[in-house]
């Protein structure tokens, strides 16, 4: 299972904890499936009935030895504009989002195009356990005990060819089921995209659940991406395609605002957001607000991909 060199042996829940917190969620049945984007999400509304208990994340910290948000919080504030723009909406308002079937279409630049079916997805890739820390644009911040796979894994049985440089990613577009994409202020479906070697590198997940739980519609059912070191926006929820390419990708939030919300959106508190500081956030679940991290604290990871950029104009 992967682990990040940064964690330290003490902040690894012991075994018996782990064990006694997978068996305690099985106990509890599956949640079904669902969801999708924008720019980030999570809140202290109150729990749902069939959540994990609030002793199932005891002894959970990320690699800076944080601890991880609660189920409730992680499931209950989100921001998925496809279904409203009230944060505390998003899950009332996806709750029958039907998400099987559903396959993912891979094509493009690549040796092997495929679909994917997610009981495919599921099968074909372990998965593991991720704690990663999430930083939305907006301000706040959260950690996430996320489960998922490495995407260059995925793109390893596509085979992508030299000429590809970027991943566009596509997620569903419905307005029947996701009455928020009838807002023609948006250019949907939402698109986001990564380049190539950030895609590839093994921080970077497609998540099909959190807490040992399968995802909820809020939270970018049944598949989403997760890439730990930029503004939550760029993880796409609700993933229909991914297509490679040698062109560089125009996200909705580039296209609606490109003077606000770049390519890279690599967390940085020395860049301003035209409309506010980066410098600090709001962990969710905490009082008062703490220092934002480069690169949200992935920086000895993840730096070396942006070696010689100037980071203040590939915002």
């Amino acid at each position: 299972m992967y682990r990040d060199p940064a964690i330290r042996s003490s902040d690894i829940t012991p075994e018996s904890v782990y064990v006694n917190r997978r068996a305690l969620l099985r106990g509890l049945g599956a949640l079904g499936v669902g969801a999708l984007l924008s720019a980030c999400g999570v809140s202290t509304s109150p729990a749902q009935d069939d959540q994990p208990s609030p002793a199932a994340n005891a002894g959970l910290r990320d690699e800076l030895g944080d601890p991880a948000n609660t189920f409730a919080q992680i499931t209950n504030y989100n921001n998925f504009y496809e279904f409203t723009t009230d944060k505390e909406a998003v899950a009332r308002r996806a709750a029958n989002f039907v998400t099987q079937p559903w396959t993912v279409e891979v094509t493009g630049m690549v040796r092997n195009p495929r679909i994917f079916a997610i009981e495919d997805i599921l099968q074909m890739f372990d998965q593991e356990e991720r704690i990663y820390r999430l930083r939305c644009v907006e301000g706040w911040s959260m950690v996430i005990p996320w489960q998922g796979f490495p995407l260059h894994k995925l793109l390893a049985l596509v085979e992508p060819t030299a000429q590809a440089q970027y991943v566009r990613f596509e997620t569903l577009y419905d307005s029947d089921q996701m009455p928020g994409q009838r807002d023609r202020y948006f250019p949907w479906p939402y698109a986001e995209g990564l380049r190539i070697d950030e895609a590839m590198h093994d921080l970077t997940i497609l998540s099909t659940g959190l807490y040992g739980r399968t995802l909820l519609p809020q939270n970018g059912a049944p598949l989403r991406l997760v890439v730990p070191w930029k503004y939550g926006f760029k993880s796409i929820k609700s993933i229909v395609k991914i297509e490679l390419t040698d062109t560089m990708p125009v996200s909705l939030w580039m296209a609606v605002a490109p003077h606000e919300y770049g390519f890279y959106a690599n967390v940085n508190p020395d860049v301003p957001h035209p409309r506010w500081s980066q410098a600090t956030e709001r962990r969710i679940g905490e009082m008062g607000r703490r220092k934002t991290l480069p690169f949200n604290g992935y920086a000895e990871q993840v730096a070396v991909l942006y070696a010689g950029m100037d980071l203040r104009k590939h915002y």
